[in-house]
Order: C-alpha cells, then structure tokens, then sequence
C-alpha cells in the first residue's frame, strides 16, 4: 500500500485536524506517495516560508486553514481556506505565511 498514513485509510476525516501548527516550524505529512504523485499536508506557522524555486511537475495546493501567500512567477496570490490555485510546472513559485496556515499540495508527476 503507499498511502504513508493509515489514519486516511477508509475513512472521512477533517483535514484541519490531522496536522497540527508547530511554533516556528512547517510541518508536513504525506498522505499519498507514489512514481506519478504525491498528496501532502502542510501546516505554516507564522513567518514560515518555502523559497522560491521550480518544480518540473504542475501542484495544486489547497488551503485546508487560514490564510496562504502564494507566489508564481513572481505575482502573488493570496488564498484563503476552501481556495485553490495551480502552480505549473516549470514555472518559479514560493510559499509565504504572513499567518499560519495549513494546505494541501497534490503533485501531478505524469
């Protein structure tokens, strides 16, 4: 099985309440890891921040809590929770959080 966590494993539970915020850290916990993609949860705390770089698969990250900063190509975005948004592939993209928060990243590797 590559589900890393079998508290996802056949039931319904409230993304929100699977991570939680850690002062001055990210945490993160994979939910699915497999050859053509991945899910991961994130929660920011306030202040944290993934610099900006280019990944060489399209992601689309969902806000699980709070409010997110996203930036690609140099335009920021900012998502609040139940918004998405699709960093393409190949394309510079960072992470800010002005406030903690949680998302959801899902990485399409095909």
């Amino acid at each position: 099985m590559t589900v890393k966590n079998a508290e996802f494993v056949e039931k319904g539970l409230l993304l929100n309440n699977t991570i939680d915020y850690s002062k001055d850290s990210i945490v993160s916990k994979t939910i699915i890891e497999r050859k053509k993609g991945t899910i991961t949860l994130f929660a920011f705390d306030e202040a944290q921040n993934l610099s900006e770089h280019i990944a060489p698969f399209d992601a689309m990250v969902f806000i699980v809590d709070g409010e997110g900063e996203i930036i690609i190509n140099k335009k920021t975005h900012i998502l609040k929770q139940g918004q998405m948004i699709i960093m393409p592939a190949n394309i510079p993209h960072a992470v800010n959080a002005k406030k903690k928060f949680k998302m959801l990243l899902i990485m399409i590797k095909d």
